[in-house]
């Protein structure tokens, strides 16, 4: 419709791609800046996801270019416009909840020009225009303010509890003290069964593990995997990682024959057990710290040399930014852990250890022993958010 459209002037404002800057959008040698962060996996993943939908609707053989070329004019349906088009939804698209047909996503005009914080309660939403006691039955998008604001003062709302890896692969941009800042953390337990011991080659002998089984077993009951994300914060790390694995890590001397249904995870079972829970943890973490190829210090020191850091593009600037801070969030996370090792006096001497990545996908070497992740706890949240990271 070009101009004839009802939103061409809404449209004409709206931002190129490059101003929003996400890293799906971002050029290889940009994103290796990235190399050994969490956000690579998730950013690689969706670039694929928007390329296979948009071959598969639009540009493939089969597409709708090849069978409707009046309709769909291939210089007016290209990849670059469909690129933009799910930019504008992943970093404009806010959450109406309160509709009367049901919560949905809307690209609202100027309510999406409102910037993020974290700390802001103040929320855009809808509902039915009219006074207090009569509605006219209409709706009307709103923006609910958490407090009262001066006169050209600026009002920010929260786009949510983005971790700064969310906001980058989504928004473009990273917030320096976020609070809900977090590395995800993904720990592999290997389902030592017999049949599965019988299968592996190597030279070591792996024994059997005589409860593996029955924690398959309670897994699948409670609809988790033996391969699970748990977002790790600078302060705390998740209850339910810690349940996990205190299921994971238990022996029959922890179980004394009972079912392992009959225990509650949410409290210590045993020194031994919770020893090897959270050790198991710092290995994890420990393993993804050795996965970037800068240390923190290196990138300290690149941050503090502005000559040297300005000669670096905006894309690279936030990259470092980012990867410093993720290293200094991990290190963090295996302080407060090996703090609390220290204050509960726990033995870790001869433990065994369950191995894991921060990367959704296990360690090299070892995909036969504990299996692929095929998603990240990154594209885990965008599903939960009700972006459409699954396109079709």
């Amino acid at each position: 419709l070009g101009e004839k459209s009802t939103m061409s002037a809404y449209i004409g404002v709206l931002p190129e791609v490059e101003e929003v800057n996400p890293t799906f959008t971002w050029p290889d040698d940009d994103l290796k800046f990235l190399d050994g962060s969490p956000v690579i996996a998730a950013t690689k993943s969706l670039q694929m996801k928007l390329r296979r939908e948009y071959d598969a609707l639009l540009g493939g053989e089969d597409g709708l270019i090849n069978k409707f070329p009046d309709r769909f004019p291939e210089e007016h349906f290209t990849f670059e416009n469909w690129l933009w088009a799910f930019t504008m939804l992943f970093s404009r698209a806010i959450r109406l909840r309160s509709l009367q047909q049901g919560e949905t996503l809307a690209m609202v005009p100027y309510a999406d020009l409102i910037n993020h914080s974290p700390f802001s309660g103040a929320y855009v939403d809808a509902r039915q225009s009219g006074d207090w006691l009569f509605k006219t039955g209409e709706e009307e998008v709103i923006l609910f303010a958490d407090r009262g604001y001066r006169r050209m003062e600026q009002i920010y709302i929260s786009y949510g509890p983005k971790s700064n890896a969310d906001l980058l692969l989504l928004y473009g941009f990273a917030v320096e003290r976020n609070p809900y800042n977090s590395v995800d953390v993904t720990v592999s337990i290997a389902p030592r069964t017999a049949k599965f011991v019988q299968e592996l080659s190597g030279d070591e002998p792996v024994p059997v593990d005589p409860l593996a089984d029955e924690k398959l077993a309670f897994l699948d009951n409670v609809g988790r995997d033996n391969t699970v994300d748990f977002p790790c914060y600078a302060d705390r790390y998740p209850v339910e990682m810690l349940e996990y694995l205190r299921l994971m890590q238990m022996t029959p001397e922890d179980s004394r024959g009972k079912p392992l249904s009959e225990f509650d995870y949410s409290r210590t079972i045993s020194l031994g057990n919770e020893a090897a829970v959270l050790t198991s943890v710092i290995d994890a973490v420990r393993r993804q710290l050795g996965r970037y190829p800068n240390t923190e210090e290196e990138d300290a020191m690149l941050i503090k040399d502005k000559s040297m850091f300005r000669m670096f593009t905006y894309n690279q600037r936030m990259a470092i930014r980012h990867r410093r801070n993720e290293k200094r969030l991990l290190k963090r996370t295996v302080a407060a852990l090996e703090k609390q090792l220290s204050q509960q006096g726990l033995d870790t001497d001869g433990l065994e250890r369950a191995d894991g990545s921060t990367l959704g996908q296990v360690l090299p070497g070892d995909e036969k022993k504990y299996g692929m992740k095929q998603r990240t706890a990154l594209e885990d949240r965008l599903e939960k958010m009700g972006l459409p990271v699954d396109l079709k």
